[in-house]
């Protein structure tokens, strides 16, 4: 469970001081356990203490971290995040911040950084995405309910860059998001992980409108660890192996660098039901229909390889910091099936009654073959294969090379890396400063295979495999940070002051897909769909880059007026270069009741700038609406097709946030709850699904947009609608000496609900509404017990998910009479279980199961009868059920 002071670490993640330069590393690794307390707490991390390259912040140099074999025991863990001041345990926090533990967030089944939040932070969700496009290779999750480019990630307290993939299919939450890629790094490289779950755009800039999730790398200069994971589902499938290695290296006497490696794979699983239409084509004789003709499950990953470096070194007045990582891996998932007897474009263009044939000379005689019979049956193959063999030399249909129709399977390459360096020090006893550089880049390349380009008729690529192209998110950073404490006659403290300013560029690439995924094939102009179908490559008129640049600066004030009561203050101005400025501010209190009570609380105001990205994609996906397969074009706002129905230019979204708080700490219990309220008005989203008229695409044809031919629908993004979160956290935890070793408890829930106050019917509908308000559950909590004796340990772990709500495949529609596919699904208790033990000699284990009663949600009642998921796939616990597993490992 999230920490709420009672966990302890030997280093500090982004501490910050103010006062005197700490003691040289030399002297700091031979002193005492009190002088390294002491040192702990008011000196600053060396590497990447500083604030997000969105936030600036003074900092004095810091020493080097003592070595990974010297554990610190009566530390708390500390944290600066949401404060420019000193290092604070959760406890002494004017926000509320849940701090995970290295041993915390790795002692669990999940591999995937996103997975390992889930469980433990009440108030993230994320799903497995079975099969959504590109949302399936990097998945949405959302904080608070919000999307995911409404929460901001740092690494080391700096800024961390969006993926390259835009969530188009997010099943109304998250559609049209681009946030980061949580899954590239390596949990062996965590010392710990920040979750503030407050606003704070006033002091980091864009996106921090639900919260920040800061990744804190580890800092060792010598020692290090080897570990070998294993483990599969009940089911026998999803088998995952991943292999970790990290050391640490003395950098010079006074510096350290830390390197991560690790390496994983994990086999696909499927909880799939074959599709009553696939049934029905065995039925009637169809050779080579798929069983099941189309997998749900979670894709299949290859080499997903993930490398950290973390470097720092101390000098007598200026320290030099290095930190970075790269990522690369395969994934490969499943797509809709292809019947043969109805898929419109492929097979048919009349709803299944005829099959689609094309004249491949203009010789004509092609006569019409039917497909169904009167009662809307499909003829016996027999029948219609004879009639297919019958047909003139020019004649070309797909049921004579794919009879069975087919299943695409979509996927892509992935590579991620980021590099982050920077220089600090101070200007004689008071001033304090760091200036660093950033890069961040998130490219893909996707691939769809076991697919056609309809048009084209016989003449498809090799082994009918298509690179559409792919993206690329580019981010670059420069920020000076100064501050100082100032002695003053109000204050029992002196005053914090920080201030800064920073530079950033971000670009978004389309990279054009190769000539088989966009070519408008001769077949075209009679019916046949256009580009690979399922994902259409990037064609050369959609492809191209879009860069925005912005510049902050930022003061912070932070005041002890009393012992009781702390007062801090921030505000920031920012300029983009496309749709211009934007001033945020944060006013921030705590007030001591007494040595156990406390009170916090905040106001702040945010905003999420429009990505290059929304404002310049273009891309054309295949979505189940209506009981049908069809193509769905999203378009930039600019787009002539878009202008047609109704798009303007993006504007920022803007947040009002509030939260109030109480804090009681007595000996080993401490008790924390914090409601809130966040507002925010203009939410950049997708539009609707908008159906073109035959006029309409006849018309976007002649003037020279020739991709509209096979088009049935645009979507553009827009700023839609306004929304209202709020809710309630708890956390609570207690220390104690139960079962003849150290036992901790810990509860964390988490209740919350959005409510849309005002949107434009013509631009999302009801159902959308009714998605963005119900499918999270409201409730979501956990209970965990921590048990340590001497080399044992036993986690058990109680996770309560409650009830949700499922459009299935995004139907657009809330009620069955309405044509729509809903699921209420119930609400579950989770449980996970970990045993292991730790010898003297370095070596641990560790065995567990992960939803150890192998618990899924109720029977998907639209399975079979429509695309043949077992299960609702949009489970806020995943539907692949009981995972089992095994940890060996090495410190040395």
């Amino acid at each position: 469970m999230p920490s709420e002071g009672h966990l302890f670490h030997h280093t500090l993640l982004g501490a910050r001081h103010m006062g005197k330069r700490a003691e040289p590393y030399a002297r700091m690794t031979r002193a005492p356990l009190a002088s390294a307390v002491k040192w702990a707490l008011a000196a600053a991390t060396l590497m990447g203490s500083s604030t997000a390259a969105a936030q600036s912040t003074g900092t004095p140099p810091e020493p080097t971290p003592a070595p990974a074999t010297t554990e610190a025991t009566t530390l708390d863990t500390v944290s600066v995040l949401g404060s420019r001041g000193q290092p604070r345990t959760v406890s002494s926090s004017a926000v509320p911040i849940d701090i995970i533990g290295a041993e915390e967030f790795r002692n669990q089944g999940a591999t995937d950084a996103l997975d390992q939040l889930r469980v433990l932070v009440p108030s993230f969700n994320v799903s497995t995405i079975p099969i959504d496009d590109a949302a399936s290779l990097i998945r949405p999750a959302n904080l608070r309910g919000l999307p995911p480019d409404n929460t901001l990630v740092l690494v080391n307290g700096k800024r961390f860059h969006r993926s390259a993939v835009i969530t188009f299919l997010g099943h109304g939450l998250s559609d049209g998001s681009q946030g980061p890629d949580l899954s590239v790094f390596p949990s062996l490289a965590l010392e710990q992980v920040e979750v503030l779950r407050d606003g704070a755009a006033a002091q980091y800039g864009s996106d921090a409108i639900a919260g920040v999730v800061n990744f804190g790398l580890k800092k060792i200069s010598e020692g290090g660890a080897f570990e070998a994971f294993a483990g599969q589902y009940y089911e026998g499938d999803g088998f995952t192996t991943q292999y970790s290695a990290q050391i640490g290296l003395p950098l010079t006497a006074r510096g350290y660098a830390t390197l991560t490696a690790e390496w994983r794979q994990a086999d696909d699983t499927s909880r799939s039901v074959q599709r009553n239409d696939a049934a029905a084509a065995i039925a009637a004789g169809y050779p080579g229909v798929p069983v099941p003709a189309q997998i749900w499950g979670s894709p299949k990953v290859d080499d997903d390889l993930k490398f950290v470096a973390n470097l720092g070194i101390t000098g007598d007045s200026v320290d030099v910091y290095l930190f970075g990582n790269y990522a690369q891996r395969e994934v490969d998932g499943g797509f809709y099936f292809r019947d043969p007897t109805a898929r419109s474009g492929v097979y048919s263009n009349d709803g299944g009654d005829t099959l689609l044939i094309g004249d491949t000379t203009g010789a004509g005689g092609c006569p019409t073959i039917a497909l169904r019979d009167g009662a809307g049956n499909p003829i016996p193959y027999s029948t219609v294969s004879a009639a297919v063999a019958a047909l003139p030399s020019n004649c070309f249909t797909f049921l004579s090379t794919l009879p069975g129709g087919f299943t695409p399977r979509f996927g892509g390459s992935l590579e991620d890396i980021s590099v982050v360096g920077g220089v600090k020090g101070t200007w004689g006893n008071a001033w304090h400063w760091d200036a660093s550089v950033t890069y961040g880049r998130n490219d893909i390349d996707f691939v769809i295979y076991n697919t056609v380009n309809a048009s084209l008729g016989a003449a498809q690529p090799a082994g009918l495999r298509f690179s559409p192209g792919g993206n690329t998110q580019t981010e670059k950073g420069v920020n000076f940070d100064v501050g100082r404490d100032i002695e003053t006659s109000f204050t029992a403290d002196p005053l914090r002051l920080s201030a800064g300013a920073e530079w950033r560029e971000e670009s978004f690439e389309v990279k054009q897909g190769d000539g088989p995924s966009t070519a408008i094939g001769p077949l075209t102009q009679q019916g046949f769909a256009l580009g690979s179908n399922g994902f259409n490559g990037f064609n050369p008129r959609t492809a191209g880059e879009w860069d925005r640049r912005n510049w902050a600066v930022y003061l912070d004030l932070e005041a002890q007026f009393t012992e009781q009561f702390l007062l801090a203050a921030a505000v920031r101005r920012e300029d983009f270069d496309d749709f211009g400025s934007t001033t945020n501010g944060k006013l921030t209190g705590r007030f001591d009741i007494s040595d156990a009570f406390a009170l916090r609380g905040a106001i702040n105001t945010g905003f999420r700038a429009p990505t290059p990205g929304q404002a310049n994609i273009s891309q054309i996906t295949t979505a189940f609406e209506g009981n049908a397969l069809i193509d769905i074009a999203t378009l930039p706002p600019t787009n002539p097709i878009a202008q047609l129905k109704g798009s303007r230019a993006l504007t920022p979204e803007e947040s009002k946030s509030a939260s109030l708080g109480l804090v009681w700490s007595s000996g080993d219990w401490l008790v924390t709850v914090d409601g809130y309220r966040i507002e925010v008005e203009d939410r950049i989203a997708l539009s609707t699904s908008f159906e073109l008229t035959d006029a309409e695409r006849a018309a976007l044809v002649a003037s020279g947009n020739p991709e509209a031919a096979s088009l049935n629908s645009v979507t553009y993004f827009g700023n839609a609608f306004d929304t209202t979160t709020t809710g309630v956290d708890l956390v609570a935890s207690v220390e104690t000496d139960h079962f003849g070793g150290t036992t901790t408890y810990s509860l964390a829930a988490n209740w919350n609900k959005t409510k849309v106050d005002r949107y434009d019917p013509n631009f999302i509908n009801e159902a959308r509404v009714y998605k963005i308000e119900e499918s999270l559950p409201k409730t979501k909590g956990y209970l965990s017990i921590n048990h340590q004796r001497e080399v044992f340990h036993a986690n058990l772990r109680l996770g309560y998910y409650g009830s949700w709500y499922e459009d299935h495949l995004d139907s657009g529609a809330i009620t069955v009479e309405e044509g729509g596919l809903p699921i209420y699904g119930d609400s579950r208790v989770i449980v996970d279980a970990e045993v292991g033990w730790k010898f003297a000699s370095g070596l641990y284990v560790n065995v567990g199961a992960q939803n150890l009663f192998d618990e899924t949600p109720d029977d998907n009642p639209w399975g079979a009868s429509v695309a043949g998921a077992a299960y609702p796939v949009h489970s806020p616990y995943g539907f692949n059920g009981g995972f089992y597993y095994a940890r060996v490992g090495w410190k040395f």
